[in-house]
């Protein structure tokens, strides 16, 4: 039987790094595996913040990359094998070929424990792989299983043996009201998400354990590991708690989260960054790219040098004409306007972007 590896992927966001620090306050016992899968396209803060928490953590973080046999970098090289074929939200090359396959390829055949942090206030499923050594845990939520996981424990078919778990794990005055619940049948009028959060609102320590009793019936990698911590964790982190950790720890917050003052017009405004990942993603918000070209005009410079042969980042408004003057302050402009109907006070402009921060690839922005 093959050993079960712990890992836990760095993307150089907030949410991994803050993961990575609360499993080894909370979980020194664990043997993880840090990774971080380098395009060779991130910024420079996205670097520091690694070497930061190399020196919290204590070990080295591993360097995924791929195409290792090309000289060149691994975005280039890709880029230069699809013939300048930018990727986009609708094809998003970049993650599988740059992200996933170099993970996959990683941990092989091996049974192992894959930690995403995603915060117990989104709501988003992230990377599950289609390899079935593979099981993700999500340690910041309320609900720390996967989606198939779930879908399999309160599946109609498994009704009575889910039940009989939970006879024998939980046995208190709930015990009555929780074998109500299992007993009732997943139908139109009733789905999996209700059934899921009324079992989670009786007790989230019981419904772990009676879901690892469920997964020791499985080929899941958990099945083979004879107990698992995370199951009496019933902490739920949200994102005030993920700048906390980062601040506390002394690994610090990545300085592209932090607001800029900006003025147009006799009104001021601030921008940030909402996400990590390459300096280019086209899931940038516009301002983002505002921020990118008077922040980095070198990296600006550099993303609008990919812009050939009628390819863009941003679907019928290429980057040079996003920096018009005009332009400029036409973006600015209506950020200013959206900013101000919202009422946050953080530094890190966290209600003002969180709504670009849900969309994208789990594997590049966590």
């Amino acid at each position: 039987m093959s050993k079960v590896r712990h890992v836990l992927g760095i993307s150089g966001g907030k949410d991994s790094a803050a993961l990575a620090i609360y499993m080894k306050i909370h979980y020194p016992e664990l043997d993880i595996e840090y990774y971080t899968a380098d395009t060779g396209k991130e910024l420079k803060e996205t670097y520091e913040l690694i070497k930061n928490l190399e020196i919290f953590l204590g070990k080295k973080i591993i360097q995924l990359r791929g195409y290792k046999e090309s000289p060149e970098i691994a975005f280039d090289h890709k880029l230069k094998m699809l013939g300048g074929f930018l990727p986009s939200a609708q094809n998003r090359w970049c993650t599988k070929y740059l992200k996933l396959d170099p993970f996959e390829k990683f941990v092989g055949d091996d049974p192992v424990i894959s930690y995403v942090g995603i915060r117990g206030d989104e709501d988003r499923e992230g990377y599950i792989s289609k390899k079935t050594n593979i099981q993700s845990i999500f340690p910041f939520r309320k609900n720390i299983w996967s989606e198939d996981v779930i879908s399999k424990f309160l599946s109609n078919l498994n009704i009575e043996v889910v039940s009989d778990i939970f006879k024998s794990a939980v046995q208190n005055n709930k015990s009555e009201r929780i074998q109500e619940i299992l007993l009732t049948k997943l139908s139109p009028n009733y789905n999996q998400q209700q059934k899921l959060n009324q079992l989670l609102d009786l007790g989230i320590k019981e419904f772990n354990h009676a879901v690892f009793s469920f997964i020791k019936t499985t080929n899941y990698p958990l099945s083979q590991e004879d107990s698992f911590a995370l199951i009496n964790n019933e902490e739920i982190l949200v994102r005030d708690d993920i700048f906390k950790l980062l601040e506390d720890s002394g690994v610090g917050v990545p300085e592209y989260y932090k607001e800029i003052e900006f003025e147009i017009d006799g009104k001021k405004g601030t921008y940030a960054r909402s996400r990590s990942g390459c300096f280019f993603c086209f899931y940038q918000q516009k301002i983002e790219w505002i921020w990118l070209y008077e922040q980095h005009p070198e990296k600006f410079a550099e993303a609008m040098e990919y812009e050939k042969d009628g390819y863009a980042w941003i679907q019928d408004e290429p980057l040079s004409d996003i920096i018009k003057p005009e332009r400029i302050a036409q973006i600015k402009e209506n950020y200013i306007k959206r900013s101000e109907r919202k009422t946050s006070t953080s530094p890190y402009l966290l209600d003002i972007l969180a709504e670009a921060e849900g969309e994208g690839c789990a594997s590049c922005f966590i």
